[in-house]
């Protein structure tokens, strides 16, 4: 792994803490999760497991650092990196297809269903849960898929171009 890998990723990183910040928790304690989408276009970028488990692990611990959710560190240190490596895994299943907003589209709202499923599946394991599964599942993860997917479709070819004309990673 390269100096512009390392800042590039951490360039996303530093963006998606932002999102993470700003956006307030509005149901029960938790909030749709914007770093996602920056951990997705990471995975995106740099497709090789060094880069996966960095970004994975860093996003984890700042997403947890900033959570709204009650004992919400550990789950956020657990989901995120297994939410990265699912990602890889579908995204080098679809490797035969040229890469496109739609496929980074739909393997970001899979990916967040991922993540909320994983975080909210080991926070009810370790902490519990300030209110029923489905609840929580039905109101802050499918709206935050909802919202993640059309926030790649947008993010996903601008990014594309700068990574391009700046040369930090060989996008198709």
């Amino acid at each position: 792994m390269n100096t512009k890998n390392l800042v590039a990723l951490s360039l996303l990183v530093g963006m998606g803490a932002v999102l993470h910040t700003v956006v307030p928790g509005f149901i029960l304690g938790m909030k749709p999760d914007m770093m996602l989408t920056m951990m997705f276009l990471g995975v995106l970028m740099f497709p090789d497991k060094k880069s996966v488990l960095l970004v994975g692990v860093v996003t984890g611990l700042i997403s947890g650092l900033t959570t709204t959710f009650p004992g919400g560190l550990i789950p956020n240190m657990i989901d995120k990196p297994v939410t990265a490596f699912v990602f890889l895994a579908l995204l080098l299943t679809l490797n035969k297809f040229k890469p496109s907003v739609y496929i980074a589209a739909g393997l970001t709202a899979i990916g967040t269903v991922v993540s909320g499923i994983v975080f909210l599946g080991s926070a009810y394991l370790l902490v519990g849960l300030p209110g029923p599964f489905i609840a929580l599942f039905a109101g802050v993860v499918l709206p935050a898929a909802a919202f993640n997917t059309v926030f790649m479709a947008i993010l996903y070819p601008v990014a594309t171009n700068i990574f391009k004309r700046a040369k930090l990673a060989e996008v198709n």
